[in-house]
Formats: structure tokens, C-alpha cells, sequence
């Protein structure tokens, strides 16, 4: 097999993924303003450009597969460069929306011209470099970095992708229609379950402790996926089919289907999600493969809109059925029209010793948990404590790191938050690895920016919510659910005793959706948390002082102390008019001076207080 086809489609998906990483949180930032634009609008102006790339078929009539494939890549590679080259803006938007539609040019005439062989192991390499490369720049795509630096690799990159793409000879035992139809299902559930931005999100749901300096589960399964060459090579050299019918789809439905989330499930899912791309390889039917392609990264869009959107609107199902669905969808047809059963090898390949194969097995299973634990081992920062009774306590709506130019903006938030040299950090709309977001670790960012130690809190599921960030002894950390009451988002409230100077503060950090409902739900718990200690309550509370929900904390004991200090407003940020982020207190907790710094990193502004106890 040639080394070129496997380079292409390898360099080719990179590419793809990097538009995709753009493309998507451009839709909510740039084209859309998060919850306030219809998700059915959202989602026809990205089904646009994923439409658009169905005339490849007519044109691959004119001029050929070969031609498309060619046409695609120089898009493809072209794009990525101008992409590097943006601050942000509608630029940002339409041409990672051009980047995407000619990366499925491209992956077209792949799937009409590269061999049989080449396909699933060039996807499954792809994917699981994506994630590794991400792990490696530390949850900052090239595309956000500045500098001259970022350049060597975006130029770099998109050249050798076109080389390998010239090299590429056109092939008559192409993979067959049901291969190249699971690379969207295969995008959709590597985005959900194996992302790199999900580092350590199984061991944080719901979790009372102290991070932990560890390699990211979701990440280790990604580099699972490397693997994928070793579980097609005893299908390649003859061995009993049977057994892998059975073994890769059940470890990719019990992946789907598990309750937990961790080590396991990543593991079961990327063997699984690669050997069924290899199943599929094997599959001897071939009727429009380009067009079966097409019509996977479709499903990929329907199901990553599908799943998001249920936080905006109700869909009428819960969106946690949507990537089992996808899961029975991606092993039904790995397993669709397979006739191949114990015959000799279905594609020409040298013989596979059991040595190699043993030896391989091994170093695919060794190698990339060592990688990944060194790319992500840190060391916890030492708890600090603070002279007298005052602290700095800041609370921002980060809006999952993307700032008003729609660039993502996680390490301007930290180098901000870090100026004005905060005790505690309070963040809402914080994204720890979400598809629709680029898949991303905001609070790992920003916490190794600020030197700090965090606390997540899931709200809407477990990559999702908000976090608290200090260095101050903390006493103890629990999330509280808060009841839905009509809203699609779910919130909660993560309530934390800490120690100033001795002396206990309870801080409850929540982010309200449902105001009428929530307001009392958390008045109750400020109850239960202040009952022989101050209270502070902060975050996105989405209610200005006029509103009757404020009335309902000032009956709990709540003050809001920035009214006499200026009450100044903090959305939307551009052009603030309304205060609906908050600090209030109970007695016991006086505000000494605020801020609320005008930043373009969110389309909220931060409040910074300085606080006082007793």
C-alpha cells in the first residue's frame, strides 16, 4: 500500500478538522449570538455550505474524481493559510465556511479515487492526531495564536497536504460505500466522546475534591484510535472475521451505552470506533462511495445539532439519545452487507507475523498513554492564604472563551484576570470540551494562566457549566442542581466554604436560566450555607435590580452593594445597558471598591470587588 494515499487522507482530515474547530463556535459567536439566535437558523446556514459541497457530483461528471480531489486540496489548503491570517470578524466566518466546503471536495474524491487499504487508516490516524496535535498546543488551536510562530506549522502543514495529494494515484479497489459513509458518524462521536478538550471532565462531574494532576482520559482515547492498523491487520492477513463482527461493534455500543464516563468507556469506544471503520474496509459493496461520503458528514451536522440545540429550544427528545443513535447507526453498517467470512484475505497484503503483530499491539497500547501523560502532567499550584480579612473576588460570564471579535480569547482572560490579582475567580458559560465549540479545556487554560486551582461544576452535562478558582483553603465544594422549570439549559448552584484570614465565607457561584424558579431555589441553599457563616452570591444571575426575583434574595438576607458604588452595567458588553452579572452579600461581608473593566473577551463584562469579612 502507498504511502501517499494514507499521507493525504491523514494531512487532509487535520485540515478539515482545524476548519471545523473555526467553523462551528463561529456560528454561535459570529453568525449568531449564542441563545438569542434560533438554533433552525443556525443550523440551515451551516447545512448551506455542507449542501453546497453535493455539487462536487455533477462536476466530478465534467472533469473527473481525480480533478475534484486536486481542486478540494488547494481550496482546503488555501483557506487555512487565509485563516491564519484573521483577527476574528465575518473574514473568521465565511472562510472557515469556504474551508469546510472545499475539505468535503476534497474528502470526495478521496472517497472516489484512494484504495481500499488506505482509507480507514488514514482516517483513523487523522483523528487521533487531531486530538493528540490539540493535546499538544494545549487546548489552543494554531489558528488562535499570534505571532510568527503559529505560521511555520500553518504553511508548513497545508504544503505537504498538497505534495501528498499531487503524489496520489487514482486506484481500482477503492473502500467501499459503507466506509467512507461512517466518517461523519465516526467526526460526531470521536467530537463527543475522545476530544482533548474534555480533559479530565469524567473524574469532574459532580466531583467535591481537588483537581488532579492526571493524563486526560478523553485525550488517551484519542490516541486510542492509533491503533486502528493493528486491529486491520489480522483482518487484512486472513484471520476469522467472525470474532471482529462481534468484538468491535459490542465495544463500541458498550462505549456508548456506558453510564460512566472514563478510561474504559474512551478505550472501548476508539477500538471500537476503529474497528469498525476496519469492518467496514472489508465490506465488498461500492456504489457511490463520493456520495455516501457526502451523505455522512450531512448526518454528522444533523446529529451535532441535534445534540446542542436542546439547549435552546425543546426538540421533544432528550438529546443524550442522539450519540447511542449514532453508535447503533455506525455499527449496523460496519456490519451491512458483509459476505466476507473466513476466505483468505479480502485485500492483497504481505503476511503478518505474530511477532509484529504482538509487538505493535503493544506499543499502541504503551505508547500513547505515556505521551499524553507527559503532555498533560502538571503539578497542583500550593494554597495560599491571605493577611486580614480582605480578599479580591472576581466574576466573569466568559461565554466559553470567545471574545467580541469571535476569536477564541482564553489566555487574554487569564493574562486580564491575572492583572488584577484575584483571591477567587468565578466564571460562568465555561466549555470543557464541547464538539460545537471547537472542543476546547477553557478552565484547564485559564487555570495554568492564572497559577490556580479549580473546582467545575456541570450544569447543562459534564462538559458544560461553571467553576471556581483559588488558591484560599477551601473547606468544601458541592454543585447543586437546580430544577429546569420549563428552560432547555440546565443550571446549578456550586456552593464552597472558604477561609480569609481565618474566618469562614461561603461563596455560592451559579448561573441562573429559569430566574423565577432558580431565584428561590438558591435563596433556600444560601439559607442552608449561611447559616453560621457570611454569604456571597455571584455569577450570571440574568435579573437586574428592578426585577422580582431580585426581591426574592434581598428576602434571604442578600444586599447588592455595587448599586452605591456606581451600579454599572455589564451587558452586553460592546455596548453595556444593563447589569445582570452580580456580587451580593449578607451581612457579615462589605464590599470595600468594584470595577467592572470594559474587556472585549465575552459578551459580558467581569465585576471585580474587593471584599471585607466581618
Amino acid at each position: 500500500m502507498s504511502r501517499w494515499p494514507i499521507a493525504a487522507l491523514t494531512l487532509g482530515l487535520l485540515l478539515f478538522l482545524d476548519a471545523l474547530r473555526v467553523f462551528l463556535p463561529s456560528l454561535i459567536t459570529l453568525y449568531g449570538q449564542a441563545g438569542d439566535t434560533p438554533p433552525e437558523r443556525l443550523g440551515l446556514f451551516a447545512a448551506f455550505w455542507f449542501v453546497l459541497s453535493f455539487l462536487a457530483i455533477p462536476i466530478a461528471r465534467l472533469i473527473g474524481p481525480r480533478a475534484v480531489l486536486i481542486g478540494g486540496a488547494a481550496g482546503l489548503a488555501a483557506t487555512r493559510i487565509c485563516l491564519q491570517a484573521t483577527d476574528g470578524g465575518d473574514p473568521q466566518l465565511y472562510l472557515s465556511a469556504a474551508s469546510v466546503t472545499t475539505g468535503l471536495l476534497f474528502l470526495y474524491g478521496s472517497a472516489r479515487t484512494l484504495p481500499r487499504a488506505a482509507a480507514p487508516v488514514g482516517i483513523a490516524l487523522g483523528l487521533a492526531l487531531s486530538g493528540l496535535l490539540q493535546l499538544a498546543l494545549d487546548h489552543m488551536d494554531l489558528i488562535w495564536r499570534d505571532g510568527p510562530l503559529p505560521w511555520l506549522p500553518a504553511v508548513l502543514l497545508p504544503a505537504a497536504f498538497l505534495w501528498s495529494v499531487l503524489r496520489v494515484e487514482p486506484a481500482q479497489d477503492g473502500a467501499p460505500t459503507a466506509m467512507w459513509f461512517l466518517l461523519g458518524p465516526a467526526l460526531f462521536l470521536a467530537g463527543q466522546y475522545l476530544g482533548p478538550g474534555s480533559a479530565s471532565a469524567a473524574e469532574w462531574s459532580g466531583s467535591t475534591s481537588e483537581p488532579v494532576a492526571a493524563a486526560s482520559v478523553a485525550a488517551l482515547g484519542v490516541a486510542c484510535l492509533s491503533l486502528v492498523p493493528f486491529a486491520i491487520a489480522p483482518l487484512l492477513a486472513g484471520a476469522p472475521v467472525a470474532v471482529y463482527r462481534v468484538l468491535f461493534p459490542a465495544g463500541l455500543l458498550l462505549g456508548v451505552f456506558s453510564p460512566v464516563a472514563g478510561l474504559a468507556q474512551a478505550t472501548l469506544l476508539a477500538a471500537g470506533l476503529g474497528g469498525c471503520l476496519g469492518l467496514a474496509a472489508l465490506n465488498p459493496g461500492r456504489r457511490r462511495p463520493g456520495a455516501a461520503l457526502l451523505g455522512g458528514t450531512l448526518l454528522f451536522l444533523v446529529a451535532t445539532f441535534a445534540y446542542y440545540a436542546s439547549y435552546d429550544a425543546d426538540l421533544g427528545f432528550p438529546n443524550t439519545v442522539v450519540p447511542p443513535v449514532v453508535g447503533v447507526a455506525v455499527a449496523l453498517t460496519a456490519l451491512s452487507g458483509f459476505r466476507h467470512r473466513h476466505g483468505g484475505p479480502l485485500i492483497p497484503a504481505p503476511a503478518v507475523r505474530l511477532p509484529v503483530l504482538v509487538s505493535g499491539t503493544l506499543a499502541g497500547l504503551l505508547l500513547p498513554p505515556i505521551v499524553v501523560a507527559g503532555l498533560t502532567w502538571r503539578t497542583l499550584p500550593a494554597t495560599q492564604t491571605v493577611e486580614g480579612t480582605e480578599f479580591t473576588l472576581v466574576a466573569y460570564n466568559i461565554r466559553m472563551g470567545y471574545g467580541l471579535a469571535g476569536t477564541l480569547d482564553l489566555d487574554r482572560i487569564a493574562a486580564w484576570a491575572r492583572s488584577v490579582r484575584p483571591d477567587v475567580v468565578l466564571l460562568s458559560e465555561v466549555d470543557r470540551g464541547w464538539l460545537l465549540n471547537g472542543g476546547h479545556d477553557d478552565l484547564d487554560r485559564i487555570a495554568r494562566g492564572l497559577g490556580m486551582r479549580y473546582y467545575f461544576a456541570p450544569a447543562a452535562d459534564r462538559l458544560w457549566g461553571d467553576a471556581l478558582l483559588t488558591n484560599l483553603p477551601v473547606t468544601s465544594v458541592r454543585s447543586h442542581p437546580l430544577g429546569h422549570h420549563g428552560h432547555p439549559t440546565g443550571a446549578q448552584a456550586q456552593a464552597t466554604v472558604l477561609s480569609v484570614g481565618g474566618r469562614e465565607v461561603g461563596v455560592l457561584n451559579t448561573h441562573l436560566q429559569a430566574t423565577a424558579g432558580q431565584a428561590p431555589e438558591v435563596a433556600a441553599l444560601a439559607g442552608q450555607l449561611g447559616a453560621s457563616r457570611p454569604v456571597v452570591l455571584a455569577g450570571d444571575l440574568n435579573i437586574t435590580k428592578e426585577d422580582p426575583e431580585m426581591r426574592v434574595l434581598e428576602a434571604a438576607g442578600f444586599t447588592d452593594p455595587l448599586i452605591a458604588l456606581g451600579d454599572p452595567p455589564t451587558s452586553p458588553a460592546g455596548n453595556p445597558v444593563k447589569r445582570i452579572d452580580h456580587v451580593l452579600v449578607t451581612a457579615g461581608v462589605r464590599v470595600v471598591e468594584a470595577s467592572v473593566p470594559r474587556v472585549p473577551y465575552s459578551d459580558h463584562l467581569p465585576v471585580v470587588v474587593r471584599l471585607r469579612v466581618g
